[in-house]
């Protein structure tokens, strides 16, 4: 099963302006569109629980979304059986249950604890960042709290805009 981790980024790598949470408020009508079509795209999709809170995510039936957290008891009233699941699995776990069930990708939208769990456990296969043109000084990264040493190749990029907005595909180097 390949392991996609997906962010938009600033030149100077934040992942939110100034620690506002709403990407969609700073990232380009590009990035959104390329965005959605990812998430259209893809059958299984994981987050934690603060990504979950900060926007509205509907059941589908085109979507098994896994929401990451120490106590999905809190969210028991939201849970849609084939849509939408909580939980508190490792992403060692996690990956493990998936993979053989048969999916064949896993996409892992954000936030930074997230990125950072699976980045930890050597579980991204890919990593698909949009490098916004713009520098904010202050933010979130997506990885955090780790001392992580991962190798990556560039895989593919595209120019977006005039603006200079870049899509891009990293191939994780397993070590």
């Amino acid at each position: 099963m390949k392991t996609i981790l997906i962010f938009v980024s600033s030149l100077d790598g934040k992942v939110t302006k100034w620690g506002e949470p709403n990407v969609r408020l700073w990232s380009s009508h590009q990035d959104q569109d390329y965005y959605k079509k990812v998430w259209n795209d893809s059958k299984l999709i994981v987050m934690g629980s603060t990504t979950y809170n900060d926007d509205t995510f509907n059941p589908s039936p085109d979507h098994q979304i896994i929401i990451m957290t120490s106590d999905p008891k809190k969210y028991k009233s939201a849970v849609v059986a084939g849509q939408i699941e909580f939980t508190s699995e490792t992403p060692v776990e996690l990956y493990s249950r998936f993979m053989k069930k048969g999916y064949p990708q896993m996409l892992v939208v954000g936030g930074p604890h997230i990125a950072t769990s699976f980045l930890r456990e050597q579980l991204i296969d890919e990593l698909w960042l949009t490098i916004e043109p713009k520098i904010f000084g202050m933010g979130a990264n997506f990885a955090i709290d780790a001392k992580l040493d991962i190798d990556t190749r560039l895989i593919q990029y595209e120019k977006v805009n005039d603006q200079g907005t870049l899509i891009t595909k990293y191939a994780v180097l397993k070590k």
